[in-house]
């Protein structure tokens, strides 16, 4: 049995003669546990706001999506017949995006016209973004076109799909007729059959879908691209997959899976989490001096427990070893109650969401939560790599300056 271990545990434990100490020890464990719970909750409620963009996100956007390194756009070549034909790629979709004006009777807005393939509904959950109306692309030989919920809000469209919307785009071959500003435009007049939204503004207010064709006549291109969007079959190795198909293709294009896709959205959670958690650990650095000052009083006050110990035999480093044990034990229970704690608070948060995000136009009512075991490992070993240091110093300082009998 290893004795200053043992001697540790029965002081953490067992009542002291002076009950203030008693409950300094506990507020020492309370105050660790404090810290700890807020650093579990406050992560996971970020993961959990990550969690419900990518959400949102993976409704519209492909799991993968390929352009060209240089340029708007590009030509399909032998590389892509690959790739439609790989065993893991269940959808390819073509697309091609250019910025437009809309006009639906006396309203006009800037728009960004998407124009897609005929799959585009396998793609993307279409079907649970659509507020009005149903999502169609072609049928009996006429094109319709989809709009974001709040470019059609600012148009004034309604959920009719009566009258159609022109769309303007400048012309990008012939020549200019200053005498006549208009024929410097391309114009193309379509039916609306849907409105959809996933609630971001980036996409609500901006786009309108229409068939592929459609948008090459409107922008005057032929068989250029904008993008390449995939949806991998199911089961399929993400990583592996984009990694594959970055060497098929070279430096030429650029194969991007969602998190990249929104690289700027993602990095800004993910910089906003880890400030908040530096924020955290000076709290539980405050905490800790509640460490100090219980292991300083336990010290002082088992002077002649330590002076039995050295006179039965114990040396000096075993009698060191006793309180450092203690607050060892200090900041880990404190750590790993909070842990459960925090997990058991995230888990009714999740369930129940009693902790609401108050009123206002929100996409979910409550705070989102989703608890990692990477950040709860993460957490462990930061509460007791910044404890070590307070648990170490009035050890050191009163065996230093040989305080004890």
């Amino acid at each position: 049995m290893n004795l200053a271990f043992h001697i540790a545990r029965r002081y953490l434990f067992s009542k002291k003669s002076h009950n203030a100490i008693n409950i300094i020890s506990m507020v020492s464990v309370f105050g660790v546990a404090a810290a700890t719970i807020a650093m579990v909750c406050t992560l996971s409620v970020f993961n959990g706001f990550q969690d419900l963009l990518t959400g949102l996100y993976k409704n519209f956007e492909p799991e993968l999506k390929i352009r060209a390194f240089e340029g708007k756009t590009f030509r399909l070549n032998s590389d892509f017949d690959l790739i439609r034909a790989h065993k893991e790629v269940a959808v390819f979709c073509e697309s091609l995006e250019e910025n437009a004006l809309i006009r639906y009777k006396g309203s006009q807005a800037s728009a960004l016209v998407k124009g897609v393939s005929d799959n585009f509904s396998e793609l993307a959950n279409m079907d649970s973004l659509v507020y009005a109306g149903k999502f169609v692309l072609e049928e009996e030989g006429f094109q319709f076109a989809s709009i974001g919920i709040g470019l059609a809000s600012l148009l004034g469209t309604g959920s009719s799909f009566i009258d159609p919307v022109t769309l303007y785009a400048p012309k990008r071959t012939g020549s200019l007729n200053p005498l006549n500003p208009a024929s410097a435009f391309k114009t193309r007049r379509i039916l609306l059959t849907a409105t959809f939204g996933i609630d971001q503004p980036e996409y609500d207010d901006r786009i309108i879908i229409v068939p592929l064709n459609f948008a090459r006549e409107l922008f005057e291109y032929t068989d250029e691209l904008s993008s390449v969007e995939l949806k991998l079959k199911k089961g399929a190795n993400l990583q592996r997959v984009k990694e594959d198909f970055r060497q098929l293709l070279g430096p030429d294009f650029i194969v991007e899976d969602l998190k990249e896709q929104k690289a700027d959205i993602y990095r800004i959670n993910r910089v906003e989490k880890w400030i908040t958690y530096l924020i955290l650990c000076f709290i539980l650095l405050i905490a800790l001096f509640n460490v100090i000052g219980s292991l300083s009083m336990l010290i002082l006050e088992k002077k002649q427990d330590a002076g039995i110990l050295r006179r039965l035999g114990a040396d000096h480093k075993t009698i060191r070893k006793v309180f450092l044990y203690e607050g060892v034990m200090i900041a880990f229970w404190g750590a790993f109650s909070g842990i459960l704690l925090g997990v058991l608070l995230c888990l009714i948060q999740q369930h129940f969401g009693l902790l609401k995000l108050g009123s206002g136009n929100f996409i979910v009512g409550s705070y989102p939560v989703l608890v990692k075991a990477s950040d709860l490992f993460f957490i462990l070993l930061t509460v007791l790599a910044v404890s070590l240091p307070s648990v170490w110093w009035p050890v050191h300082y009163y065996f230093k300056n040989d305080e004890l009998p």
